[in-house]
């Protein structure tokens, strides 16, 4: 008999997770979404599925007093959006899930759930956003290769532009942890108030994260230099063979810079022989021209009563989610 048990101790709810959540990406991995359950403190709430002692399925929640909703754990919200991606509602079947779902007491809103998320013969879920990846092993690692995506002229166009910004010395270094600092600030003065990192609690959880995956050799830091000055740095983590784009920021002067590393992440996976790079939600005028490979992101959204009873009740995303 299938037994639906929930957990709102922290502690317990970290051994659940460890015990029982699919690592496939950096997402899955406790450390980071620690990182930011500690600074946005949310109540946690996890359901359970057990049949015979064995767990079949699991729901990874936090309570969103800013929402009056639950979300995925840990909850992190930012001008109504949450950021973490690629989750997940893993479940041995439909039924599972139904049962954990039904079980939920209030509204619901899960965001970025990926497509394999689903058990087989599952509810129709409402596309939330499209992330945009690249695979070096589908062009063999080469970096050329892949560049044949792109029509002449265009080729000639982003390699004029290049030449341009190269023209007073160009040099690029990586982990130097100063630089950090100096993104936060350019990625502040680009977006103002649309920054992430305007907002406190996310500027804490992400500084959490940055030294969690120092200590652990899991970031990579890339600055490129100009003329001898700060013209781009991105942060990244590689775990799993993969390698995650996870923030950046540019010097106004400098434009078109932000295509200048960004070809160098892909030719720098490519060499590497990178598994696929992520360069997450948003496409920002430049990932479907650059040719990334999309996939879209799902959501379920419930105000009340049974989120089985009424496809009605899902509904697409509209919002921008900006990294």
């Amino acid at each position: 008999m299938l037994k639906i048990s929930s957990c709102e101790d922290f502690d317990e709810c970290a051994r659940i997770w460890t015990k029982t959540w699919p690592k496939l990406c950096i997402f899955d991995l406790w450390e980071v979404r620690a990182s930011f359950a500690a600074c946005f403190n949310n109540k946690p709430y996890f359901v359970v599925a057990e049949e015979f002692g064995e767990v079949k399925g699991m729901l990874a929640l936090s309570w969103i007093e800013e929402s009056g909703s639950y979300g995925h754990f840990p909850g992190e919200i930012w001008q109504g959006k949450t950021w973490l991606e690629q989750n997940k509602m893993p479940a041995a079947s439909r039924q599972v899930l139904d049962a954990m779902l039904e079980s939920i007491p209030g509204p619901l809103h899960l965001r970025y759930l990926t497509p394999d998320c689903m058990p087989e013969g599952s509810f129709p879920l409402a596309v939330d956003e499209v992330g945009y990846l690249f695979f070096p092993g589908g062009y063999d690692y080469s970096f050329d290769k892949y560049m044949l995506e792109f029509s002449g002229k265009s080729r000639k166009n982003l390699g004029r532009e290049i030449a341009r910004l190269q023209s007073g010395g160009v040099a690029y270094r990586y982990d130097h942890c100063a630089d950090i600092d100096w993104m936060f600030q350019r990625n502040l003065e680009s977006f103002g108030e649309l920054s992430y990192f305007n907002d406190p609690g996310f500027l804490a959880s992400y500084e959490k994260l940055v030294a969690w995956l120092f200590d652990n050799n899991l970031l990579r830091t890339t600055t490129v230099l100009l003329g001898g000055e700060i013209a781009a740095v991105d942060i990244g983590t590689i775990w799993n063979r993969g390698y995650t784009i996870l923030a950046g920021g540019t010097n106004a002067e400098f434009q078109g810079v932000a295509k200048m590393i960004n070809m160098h992440h892909l030719e720098w996976a490519c060499r590497k022989r990178m598994q696929v790079v992520d360069f997450l939600c948003g496409d920002f005028g430049w990932k479907r021209r650059f040719h990334l490979s999309s996939r879209p992101l799902y959501e379920i959204y419930r105000k009340s009563g049974s989120i089985l009873s009424s496809e009605a009740e899902c509904r697409m995303a509209q919002v921008t989610h900006e990294h």
